[in-house]
């Protein structure tokens, strides 16, 4: 394979992951439809975007609604009283009002309402996300060491008081520039590594929070490449109403990675 060849070969890769990207936060009831992020307390509670009256405790929300609100769980209309019950940290219990989602989550012990409206102003003004352009200088080669056992890196969040509980399996050691750098890897999917970092470019070009990377699991000898091409946004970044963590103190970076996805807003 020529070097032309490769390169475009290279840009395409990037360039499908980057589309995917952009269809993934185009469905109708995705992040970008967020609408609200109200926190439920142990008192009935009603909202002027909901009908019905909501609340939680250490066991679950109770919604109570009269047939004609037209809330929908599983299928059936809510008519009187019904309880949910939200798992810590789990994807949210869905509660349909029309062609709506409230999507019921708990978050460091407490319970709230995530509200999809496939009508969303944020939805309908979303034209891409920024990025830099893919070079292949950020295709950086990496070393993984396993941590003797797994550990537990806790983590805050965009939203003040919560907290976000990650399995943490090793470290990746690389270089740039001639300098150092190590990065804590957690848990990713299907075998590989998820590392959330900051470096010099956060809250100046990409996102302050975090941006997230995946890593596909590590050769027998610990190599492995990190891309941070495709470096992307958190949910966070795109829309005030999700919960998502900040990066651990073990990974802010001091060098400027000009590479991934830069901040929407």
């Amino acid at each position: 394979m020529t070097a032309v060849t490769e390169d475009a070969t290279f840009e395409q890769g990037w360039q499908d992951w980057h589309s995917a990207r952009e269809d993934y936060f185009r469905e109708p009831l995705g992040w970008l439809s967020l609408t609200a992020l109200h926190w439920l307390v142990e008192t009935d509670t009603t909202f002027p975007d909901l009908p019905g009256k909501w609340r939680a405790d250490a066991d679950g929300l109770i919604v109570t609604a009269p047939a004609d609100a037209g809330l929908e769980i599983d299928g059936e209309t809510v008519d009187g009283t019904a309880t949910l019950a939200p798992q810590e940290g789990a994807p949210g219990l869905l509660v349909r009002h029309g062609n709506r989602t409230v999507e019921v989550i708990r978050r460091t012990g407490d319970v709230a309402l995530r509200i999809h409206d496939p009508e969303a102003a944020t939805l309908a003004a979303f034209t891409g996300i920024p990025a830099f352009l893919p070079a292949r200088q950020w295709a950086v080669p990496a070393t993984f060491t396993p941590f003797p056992q797994s550990r537990v890196v806790t983590t805050g969040a965009v939203v003040e008081g919560l907290e976000h509980h990650h399995t943490a399996l090793g470290s990746l050691a690389f270089e740039h520039d001639g300098a150092a750098h190590e990065l804590v890897a957690f848990a990713g999917k299907d075998g590989g590594l998820q590392v959330l970092f900051t470096d010099a470019t956060s809250g100046v070009s990409t996102y302050p929070a975090a941006r997230s990377l995946a890593v596909d699991a590590p050769a027998a000898d610990g190599r492995v490449i990190l891309d941070f091409n495709r470096a992307s946004n958190l949910p966070c970044a795109f829309t005030d109403y999700a919960t998502c963590p900040v990066a651990p103190a073990e990974n802010r970076l001091t060098l400027a990675v000009e590479a991934g996805e830069k901040n929407p807003r």
